[in-house]
């Protein structure tokens, strides 16, 4: 887990100090245009005030994450009447959007918004935006170096693991499993934020004596996730619960489950899809439970950008200035609550 040396704050303070109020959600499906606005009337930091230009970039929709994340970072701006933003193609890979990073970079923003295809490779596209006085807001993959932003909002990858390790422990403890197999279904195992949510999930079930007994990486894909479960299930005939890290590939990991007939273990996906909450909410499968990973980030990320635009602190802090870092609380959904994160899902 990335460790912050100032303040962090969870979703609910910086939603709160920025007003923001979730009135709508996305969809799993990349090209939908449903997306997480927010109602900015009743806070004065919503008032309308000096015209804000907002450069975004993210990279181009190939996951329903990552189109909830552009959904979201446009809808946000439309409920501003003194936002104007400004999108560039960011391309499928890091050449190509730092290529497009230059262009908005030339066009002089007020502020931009930057969720970069990886964070060490467009660590110098963020130094560039910041030395020509263009403060830039950091989008969930993380620069290395803390000048190349003005301020980092994020999920929490460890925090997911905890949150998915800490159901997983509670849920086999109350029914008195004391040996149990667990499995795990992670995303690309070469990617930090993969080795971050294991961490995460390993120190947690530590906590309770519990460990993984098999893994099987998949790459955030439906397709992928179906090819992991399968191998996941035959290597392990039995199994007690298991921990999908991605909601998307979890569509390929319930179709094999389906397939092989298996349902005495419980599932708990991750990152809070519509689908998953959907089905969580319904029970009708192995899935349980999901962590949040919120593309929902976005719209708080276009506020922010904003409220930096014009020299303006969040309401809620006694700060005057928004603060460098925010990492967002990874939440978990159950039958529960699931109606109350609906409006997150993407």
């Amino acid at each position: 887990m990335t460790q912050i040396s100032r303040r962090n704050i969870l979703l609910g303070s910086a939603a709160a100090g920025a007003g923001l109020a979730l009135t709508a959600c996305t969809s799993n499906d990349p090209a939908s245009n449903a997306q997480v606005k927010t109602d900015t009337s009743g806070n004065a930091n919503a008032a309308a005030g000096q015209k804000v230009i907002i450069g975004f970039s993210a990279p181009a929709a190939d996951h329903g994450w990552i189109a909830a994340i552009t959904n979201n970072a446009k809808a946000q701006a439309k409920q501003y009447s003194d936002v104007e933003l400004r999108t560039v193609e960011a391309g499928t890979d890091a050449a190509a959007q730092r290529a497009a990073l230059s262009t908005l970079i030339a066009q002089k923003p007020n502020v931009i918004v930057m969720l970069p295809y990886d964070g060490k490779e467009l660590n110098a596209a963020g130094l560039e935006a910041m030395q020509a006085g263009i403060p830039v807001v950091n989008l969930d993959r993380a620069f290395p170096s803390a000048a190349a932003y003005r301020l980092q909002i994020k999920g929490d990858n460890y925090g997911m693991g905890l949150a998915a390790g800490k159901y997983i422990g509670d849920q086999l403890k109350a029914k008195g499993v004391s040996n149990p197999i667990i499995g795990e279904i992670p995303g690309i195992d070469s990617l930090e934020l993969t080795q971050e949510r294991t961490k995460g999930f390993n120190d947690a079930l530590a906590v309770y004596g519990f460990k993984v007994a098999n893994r099987r990486p998949a790459e955030f894909t439906a397709d992928s996730g179906q090819a992991a479960a399968t191998a996941l299930l035959q290597a392990l005939p039995k199994m007690d619960a298991l921990w999908n890290h991605d909601d998307d590939q979890g569509i390929g990991v319930l179709a094999a489950i389906k397939q092989a007939n298996r349902s005495e273990f419980f599932m708990v996906g991750g990152a809070g899809s519509k689908s998953a909450i959907d089905g969580i909410a319904k029970d009708d499968t192995v899935l349980k439970a999901t962590v949040t990973y919120s593309p929902s980030m976005a719209s708080s990320a276009i506020s922010l950008a904003r409220l930096i635009g014009q020299g303006k602190g969040m309401s809620d802090l006694v700060e005057l200035q928004v603060p460098k870092e925010i990492t967002l609380a990874s939440e978990t959904i159950t039958k529960d609550n699931a109606s109350k994160y609906a409006p997150l899902g993407f």
